[in-house]
């Protein structure tokens, strides 16, 4: 019956561990061999904690579960794993009999991300369709608005007050180009077999030329990756959007990494591709401040008084186009874009 019993929990997808009364270890299935990178082994008989430091965040849970001989749950909780890997999980804590405990963790990782996919997808949605119609009302009172100004002028005898119907007309026009600009291509990309890294050397080159002295722009791709269908024109532009965003965040000082990968079997949004190609715009820069984070792809939001805040969205529907998303993390010393692209057909 043990081995029965081993064997059921070694099919389970769900890291499970039993410690004892002083939080030794006593038993690890296979997906907590998993998720710790350790085999049992190696981990039996040895304090949770002194092999998982980074579990300590449960201690509170497992004391009270100890003293109490209730069940505890814990939602969401980020835990180190050793070195530079972490994982978010819910962790479920039974006790059992002879004072020792069944801690139960599935990693949520993946719901989590597509959780955020989705959003970010259904945000730049809806803000798409917001502007739209907010365009429509601001076009039609500004081209009237210059129609009137050009006639004005051709009226007016003194060069000094056509000044003032050339400055109503100047910034009809810039308005006029500023909402052309959230609403982006009204057409879907007309897609061709594409080079994706000469799209990102094109856009590598253009930021080197736009680059203070101090910067330094690096580039890291993996020469594996296929051609994917796409707008050439409009890739080039979403990406240099997002290098630009990286150079005015660096200022006079700092690196951009421009780093190509392909990564297998992943989800964008609803659908799941068998290959992706992804591509990450890292600075070293001070990093985006915690509450625009979860703003930076709505329109007008900026953190610099100079910008403009179209260039992210702009991005955005770009490569939403073609089927893609971009994704951002940041903290002090290092931001990281991330632009995922389907190199294949969706399937499933």
């Amino acid at each position: 019956m043990k081995d029965a019993t081993h064997e059921v929990l070694d099919n389970l997808t769900r890291a499970v561990v039993v410690v004892d009364a002083q939080c030794r270890i006593q038993l690890l299935n296979a997906a907590a061999e998993t998720l710790f990178q350790l085999s049992s082994r190696q981990a039996l008989g040895e304090t949770l904690t002194t092999l998982f430091p980074g579990v300590a965040v449960l201690n509170d849970a497992i004391g009270h579960a100890l003293d109490e001989g209730a069940s505890y749950a814990e939602r969401e909780i980020r835990i180190h794993l050793g070195g530079e890997r972490t994982a978010t999980v819910d962790c479920a804590i039974t006790p059992l009999p002879e004072t020792r405990l069944l801690l139960e963790f599935e990693q949520i990782d993946r719901h989590l991300r597509i959780s955020r996919e989705n959003r970010l997808i259904a945000q730049n949605q809806a803000v798409r369709e917001l502007i739209r119609g907010l365009a429509h009302e601001i076009k039609n009172p500004l081209g009237g608005l210059r129609g009137a100004a050009q006639l004005l002028e051709t009226e007016l005898a003194e060069p000094e007050h056509r000044e003032y119907t050339q400055i109503i007309i100047n910034e009809a026009d810039r308005l006029r180009t500023l909402v052309n600009g959230l609403l982006g291509p009204e057409n879907r990309p007309d897609r061709q077999l594409t080079n994706l890294h000469e799209v990102l050397e094109r856009v590598r080159h253009l930021a080197v030329a736009e680059a203070p002295a101090g910067v330094t722009i690096a580039r890291d791709y993996d020469p594996s990756i296929p051609s994917l269908p796409a707008a050439g024109d409009q890739l080039i532009q979403a990406l240099l959007n997002l290098v630009r965003n990286a150079l005015q965040a660096l200022g006079d000082a700092g690196e951009i990494t421009i780093q190509s990968r392909t990564q297998r079997r992943f989800t964008i949004g609803h659908k799941q591709h068998r290959l992706v190609a992804r591509i990450d715009i890292r600075d070293n820069g001070p990093g985006i401040p915690p509450s625009l984070q979860d703003h930076i792809f709505y329109p007008m939001v900026t953190g610099r008084a100079e910008g403009s805040g179209i260039g992210l969205p702009m991005a955005q529907t770009l490569v939403n186009q073609h089927g893609g998303l971009i994704e951002c993390s940041s903290e002090p010393g290092c931001t990281v874009f991330t632009v995922w692209l389907p190199l294949e057909e969706s399937h499933g």
